[in-house]
């Protein structure tokens, strides 16, 4: 659009600003809004926008839906990094085939002593994809924040828990493959016999693999490189895995430590998967874990940050 000199011919197209192309009737001269209401005057429609942002600098306005959550929003989030993980070969492998070939290496070593996978292998379906999952969404997250997709995320009309939930709801698609993977193979191929509820460490499996998703999210703001992502797991993995009851029973730690296995997430997941263990037990277990999946999401909201440093 320009300013242009007036034309010989009469009519609505000889003065004003007109197109370049010189197509369409001119438009009536405009004056640069600094600050107060902004009038839509052509589109009387629309009421007046008088829901400026305060807080922001001068001349931003917030959108009227940012500040919901969008179902619509979510899963497109969700699909982009779902779409991202298809084309990520390696990473598609670390999360369905190293847990599933860890319990098989497991079951293999085990051959020798029956009873003993038996014993053991219905646990290590709530630890290996916590720890899986834990590393993969804590790595992805800080690779798209150092990269700045992020922060370009940020700009458009989405809120944090938009994010969030896109993270969490492809990474539940993920978790929830592997879990099918793992015990699948667990009770087929491998050999695992499991007293309790044939449903049980299926879904054990799928709430470990979430919390280890809300966890990475949570735990991934504090790190600035994918190396300090990477070291979070042995600082918040390691010590779960000795005190869950996994090697020792809970029962058998000194008291102080047994007050901290009794409240850990690994805890719970490795409890619910007792043999032993009834329903009740079993369903308080896995409400447990459940109110750490939320927890954890929600703290990993409030850490999201705009910018990164």
């Amino acid at each position: 659009m320009g300013r242009l000199s007036t034309t010989a011919r009469s009519g609505p197209r000889s003065r004003g600003l007109e197109p370049r192309d010189g197509r369409s009737v001119p438009l009536r001269s405009t004056r640069v809004v600094t600050g107060g209401e902004v009038h839509l005057r052509w589109l009387p429609e629309h009421p007046v926008i008088t829901n400026r942002c305060r807080n922001l600098r001068r001349g931003l306005y917030r959108s009227r839906e940012g500040h919901r959550v969008s179902l619509r929003r979510t899963t497109l989030t969700a699909y982009r990094i779902v779409t991202q993980l298809r084309h990520d070969l390696r990473t598609v492998a670390l999360v369905l085939l190293v847990p599933a070939g860890l319990v098989g290496l497991l079951a293999w070593t085990l051959l020798q002593r029956p009873g003993q996978f038996d014993a053991i292998g219905p646990r290590l379906l709530g630890v290996f994809p916590l720890t899986v999952m834990f590393l993969v969404t804590s790595v992805t997250t800080l690779r798209e924040r150092t990269s700045g997709t992020l922060e370009r995320l940020l700009t458009l009309p989405v809120t944090k828990a938009d994010i969030i939930g896109g993270y969490a709801l492809a990474f539940f698609l993920v978790a929830l493959v592997q879990s099918v993977l793992v015990a699948g193979l667990s009770y087929t191929a491998f050999g695992l016999h499991h007293l309790g509820w044939p449903w049980r460490p299926s879904l054990v499996a799928l709430l470990s693999g979430l919390l280890g998703t809300a966890f990475g999210l949570a735990l991934s703001a504090l790190a600035t490189s994918e190396f300090q992502a990477v070291q979070f797991m042995p600082a918040f993995i390691l010590p779960q895995l000795l005190l869950s009851g996994l090697f020792v029973p809970v029962s058998d730690l000194p008291a102080g430590l047994r007050q901290v296995a009794d409240v850990l997430p690994m805890s719970a997941a490795v409890r619910a998967l007792q043999p032993t263990e009834t329903l009740r037990g079993a369903t308080e277990q896995t409400l447990v874990m459940v109110a750490y999946v939320v927890g954890a999401l929600v703290l990993g909201a409030v850490t999201l940050r705009r910018h990164s440093k």
